[in-house]
């Protein structure tokens, strides 16, 4: 796993029921101040490295959701 495909969460993503995908995305949108779906798959594929308490936010958006395997491809 290179570095910039441990800190994606498609992983987390991919075992979201389809029901909720939006949902979440948008919840990941509003925590992390990212308005537009660019900047949402760039962090999506872990092309920007979080900072920590985003890292954090993120993984607590996903526990919501009963999702403890987020990150990685």
């Amino acid at each position: 796993m290179t570095d910039l495909q441990k800190y994606s969460f498609k992983r987390g993503m991919n075992q979201v029921p389809m029901g909720n995908v939006q949902e979440v995305r948008l919840k990941i949108m509003d925590v992390l101040g990212i308005k537009t779906r660019a900047a949402y798959h760039y962090r999506l594929q872990g092309k920007i490295i979080p900072l920590v308490n985003e890292y954090d936010a993120i993984t607590e958006i996903f526990h919501e959701y009963g999702i403890t395997d987020i990150w990685g491809e």
